[in-house]
């Protein structure tokens, strides 16, 4: 146990470390960096969601070099086919047949507009993402851990896309939502990146020591009350249910389901250890609930009619 406090303070020094480092290349989106941490350091995978432009791509490059991982991005478009991401068999000059891993073998994936691609291509990612590992022609292949999937949605295109069905959205632990940068940041950016000179980010963990973490958080434990607060506050988002809102009754289709409820102590975990503390509370199950609710919620038409955000709806489950 006193080895897993001194490692819960050794996670807060390089937590701090690590924010200073992508700080130099990545203004601002304090809230964006600080939910993907936790879904790394927790093994979930997280999805982006904001209009082009944002530096979705230069966040999760900076983040993944930062950490020290491998970083492959892929763009998915309306041709790729599951052979493009996984990889394929191909015969060798001694006609062997002889695997070339695709992009999808690295540690942070970044699976760019990932409504754009038909469902055989999504599905082959989602098997990586949920297995960690792969089937290529009834071959079984690993992937190497810490195994990472940010993958970005595009709000605004919404001609030849194909949303992701919410069984599959599930699988992501966090929903990300990143705005414009303030009128103070937006000037940083631009002074930052028109001259000639460039940060280099110095990589600070090795993936073992990614691993070591994600089990650390795993260890930390969880009071009975914290547990039954988040479960109570996902049963709460079932329109069916019998704690559900007001708010919920009228506006919502469909809640979150069981994934959730996990989801949320994982992440209140992680929220815990970064600060410091040796076991999480409502408070940290609070403050990482709407990102991890977000696409757990289907608002039906009266929602969108009235305009009632899904936000407001998780705030009235506090």
């Amino acid at each position: 146990m006193s080895d897993d406090v001194a490692a819960v303070e050794k996670l807060v020094k390089k937590h701090s470390e690590l924010k200073k480092e992508i700080a130099k290349i990545i203004i601002g989106q304090e809230k964006v960096i600080d939910q993907i941490l936790i879904s790394i350091f927790s093994g979930g995978h997280a999805l982006l969601i904001g209009v082009p432009g944002l530096a979705k791509t230069l966040m999760v490059n900076t983040i993944s070099q930062a950490l020290g991982l491998d970083f492959k991005r892929i763009q998915f478009t309306p041709d790729l086919m599951p052979s493009d991401i996984l990889g394929s068999e191909i015969l060798d000059e001694s006609r062997h047949f002889k695997f070339i891993k695709g992009p999808v073998f690295s540690n942070i994936i970044l699976a760019d507009e990932i409504n754009r691609t038909p469902p055989k291509t999504q599905a082959a990612l989602l098997e990586a993402m949920q297995e960690r590992a792969v089937t290529v022609a009834g071959h079984h292949y690993k992937l190497d851990l810490p195994y990472f999937v940010l993958a970005t949605q595009n709000p605004i295109e919404q001609e030849g896309t194909y949303p992701l069905p919410e069984a599959q959205l599930d699988r992501f632990m966090f929903a990300i939502e990143l705005k414009y940068p303030s009128f103070q940041e937006e000037v940083e950016v631009v002074k930052s990146t028109t001259g000639d000179t460039t940060q280099k980010v110095n990589p600070l963990f090795t993936a073992q020591e990614i691993i070591d973490f994600q089990h650390l958080i795993r260890r930390i434990p969880v009071a009975d009350n914290v547990i039954e607060y988040a479960v109570s506050m996902v049963g709460k988002t079932r329109p069916n249910g019998d704690t559900a809102t007001e708010l919920v009754k009228n506006y919502i289709d469909w809640g979150a389901g069981p994934r959730a409820s996990q989801n949320l102590i994982l992440a209140a975990k992680a929220n815990a250890a970064i600060k410091g503390k040796f076991s999480p509370d409502i408070e940290d199950v609070q403050s990482v609930a709407t990102g991890i609710l977000r696409h757990r919620i289907i608002k039906n038409y009266k929602a969108e009619a009235e305009g009632v955000s899904v936000e407001e709806v998780i705030n009235s489950l506090f």
